[in-house]
Parts: structure tokens; sequence; C-alpha cells
């Protein structure tokens, strides 16, 4: 795992957060296996990024039967922990302990380039709230400064939170910083956005070669 900062000062922490439950699945695969794919490609991902801490929060009302299998995908020493599926974004980040500024990123973007949560943090140098959109009208990773501004705890913004929903709320104009965007693998059309020429999401790729 890289070595992350020590002092909330500049302490810099990216956090998965990954649904205690399988939705879905490609045809011929299960939603568990396909699930647990998603999640550890995503997760190999971030622990390869430089100067963060990572940290990975399963959110889940079932407590360890749901943050176990989760947890097995983590290498020794990352912090895992259960989150309500009701707030998990704002959860995970209160989670994970001081830091200057938190990342959470959505489990089933496996092929999400590193670069993408580096332009977050950045843009956290001046926004309250930084987003990747994605494809869908959804949002892949949302970045936050801590302590978390009082608007955003308001908003209380979630993976489908929308980008809209953001800008009406936001109380100056740069308030909200919006980064590239990327896509989500939510259901069988997304998959076409995949490219098999990139390197990496090994156990995503591998479920779909499976005959």
């Amino acid at each position: 795992m890289p070595a992350g900062h020590t002092t909330a000062t500049d302490r810099r922490v990216v956090v998965l957060v990954v649904p205690g439950t399988a939705t879905w699945a490609p045809p011929g695969r299960t939603p568990a296996a396909w699930h647990q794919a998603l999640a550890e490609d995503t997760y190999e991902l971030l622990a390869a990024l430089d100067r963060v801490d990572v940290a990975v929060a399963v959110a889940t009302d079932a407590g360890d039967a749901e943050v176990e299998p989760i947890k097995a995908l983590t290498w020794p020493g990352t912090p895992v922990f259960a989150v309500s599926p009701s707030a998990p974004v704002l959860e995970a980040v209160a989670g994970v302990g001081a830091a200057a500024a938190v990342v959470a990123v959505s489990h089933d973007v496996p092929d999400l380039p590193g670069l993408l949560i580096g332009k977050l943090f950045r843009a956290l140098g001046s926004a309250d709230i930084a987003v990747t959109p994605a494809t869908d009208g959804s949002v892949a990773a949302i970045g936050v400064n801590l302590p978390v501004a009082s608007w955003v705890t308001e908003v209380a913004p979630t993976f489908d939170t929308t980008l809209a929903e953001l800008e009406a709320h936001k109380p100056r104009r740069h308030a909200v910083a919006i980064g590239p965007g990327w896509h989500r693998l939510r259901s069988a059309a997304d998959l076409a956005q995949l490219d098999p020429g990139l390197e990496g999401w090994e156990a995503t790729r591998s479920q779909l070669r499976r005959p």
C-alpha cells in the first residue's frame, strides 16, 4: 500500500464505497461474482495511487456478513468499515478519520484512470465539492474538503445525485468543481464503454471472458 500522510493538514484519502449486496450482472454471470470483480478492480486501481491513503466503506445494514467478503479483496492494513446505505458517501468520508480532503469512489468504475482522482484533489483547492460525472447522469466519484461544508452536508450527495442538484444548492460560483467525465458499469449496455486495450481491470475482464 502507498504510504499516506499522517496529519489532517495534508492527508488525502480515497475511500471506495461498495454496496453490500449485488444488484446486477451481465448475462451468464452471477451478481455476486460480478460485484466482487468490480469492487476488486476498482480497489486495486485506487491502491496503486501515489500519496494517498485508501480505505473501503461497505454500504450495508447487515454488518460483518457483507463487510468480510469485501475485506478479503484488500491489502492487509486497509481500513474496511460499514456505512449506512442511505448516506454512504458522507458516512464514508467521516469514517476515514482526520484528513484534509477525501474522494469517495463508486465501486463500479474498474477502469477509471487514476489521473481523474488527482484532478478532483486539485479542484478541492478552491471548491467545497468536486465530482467526476458519469455518462448515465450519475457521478463516479465525489471529493470533499474537511470539515465538510454545511451546504454539502445538507445536500448529502450520493453517487446518484445529479450535477443540477449540486449546482442548485451551491452557495457561491466556484463551490462545485466538475472534473472530466467517465462511465460506470451499471447495466449490460455500459459494457460497450470498456476499452479492451487498456491495462488493468483484470477481475472484470476475467468475468467477461468466461463462456
